[in-house]
């Protein structure tokens, strides 16, 4: 069965300043989406899904969807603040989206039995990336009692931003290629001679720059649907009254993982990830997307 990519669009990039997922990056007007979904067709992928908001929902379907019909199979979940399990409803104070859990759970009716890779909307993963993420969602077994998910790595030093800290994460890989742990890091920041995450200025985690992150690729079995709910309703009822508490993907897979639950395998790669997490971040984006054309890898228009 071929996969689907599934791609979270929902957020409207608080610390951006804008609707980052539509801001073109490419000399013909490309989005960073634009470049995941060709990457994908060129992998092997038959479908995307994209996750995003009801509110923007006409214009996105314009400048983004439309620019695939007939190209691959298209289809949209919604992401809304009060799509919660039964007996759980919003805070009257928070405004903050759910996290990158939600978002995944927001597919939950369109995403049926094929496997899928997860992506954020701003992020560039790179050709090898998807090809590497094709090949093991092609040949992962499904019945024999135990979830077999996948993660793309990429280092640390390589994924950081020169205008404000970001969050990742921090992922601890065993001798035999699979993940142990997932630590979420959220104020992470280049210091001389490493990195730093800050969510505690007082004593901030020193790290090298040298350890696998997750760049929120991830691939996955459509079973990890049933396992979320459980999973969701638990963390609500420890986290759902803090107003900035967000359920992330990375959470329930580690969850899972400990559990003995799921093995997760981490899937190296000689993609370049970039992406664009402030306004500041566009300019060298749209530089490195211009010395792939040059090297051959996309044409001049995409979509021609």
């Amino acid at each position: 069965m071929k996969p689907t990519l599934l791609i979270l669009a929902a957020g409207m990039g608080s610390r951006y300043g804008g609707l980052k997922q539509v801001d073109p990056v490419g000399p013909s007007g490309e989005t960073l989406m634009d470049y995941a979904v060709f990457d994908a067709l060129q992998a092997g992928f038959n479908r995307v899904v994209f996750v995003i908001r009801r509110d923007f929902e006409a214009d996105f379907r314009e400048k983004i969807g439309r620019k695939y019909e007939g190209r691959v199979a298209v289809e949209y979940a919604f992401q809304a603040m009060d799509d919660l399990p039964a007996g759980f409803s919003v805070p009257a104070e928070r405004t903050k989206p759910w996290g990158t859990a939600h978002a995944i759970r927001a597919a939950r009716e369109v995403m049926r039995d094929a496997p899928f890779a997860m992506i954020n909307a701003d992020d560039y993963y790179g050709r090898d990336a998807f090809v590497r993420m094709g090949e093991f969602l092609q040949k992962t077994p499904r019945t024999d009692g135990r979830f077999h998910f996948s993660m793309v790595g990429y280092r640390l030093n390589q994924t950081l931003s020169e205008h404000g800290t970001v969050a990742r994460g921090i992922c601890k890989v065993g001798a035999d290629g699979l993940l142990q742990t997932v630590t979420e890091m959220t104020k992470l920041t280049p210091v001389p001679g490493g990195v730093e995450n800050r969510e505690n200025p007082d004593a901030p985690v020193k790290l090298t720059g040298n350890e696998t992150v997750s760049m929120n690729m991830w691939g996955f079995t459509a079973e990890l649907m049933g396992a979320m709910e459980a999973h969701f309703s638990g963390w609500l009822r420890a986290n759902g009254t803090n107003l900035k508490s967000e359920w992330y993907i990375p959470l329930v897979v580690n969850d899972l993982v400990q559990a003995g639950r799921a093995d997760v395998r981490v899937l190296p790669t000689e993609s370049q990830w970039f992406g664009v997490t402030y306004r500041e971040d566009r300019p060298r984006v749209a530089e490195a997307i211009l010395k792939l054309i040059h090297g051959g890898l996309y044409p001049m228009n995409l979509w021609r």
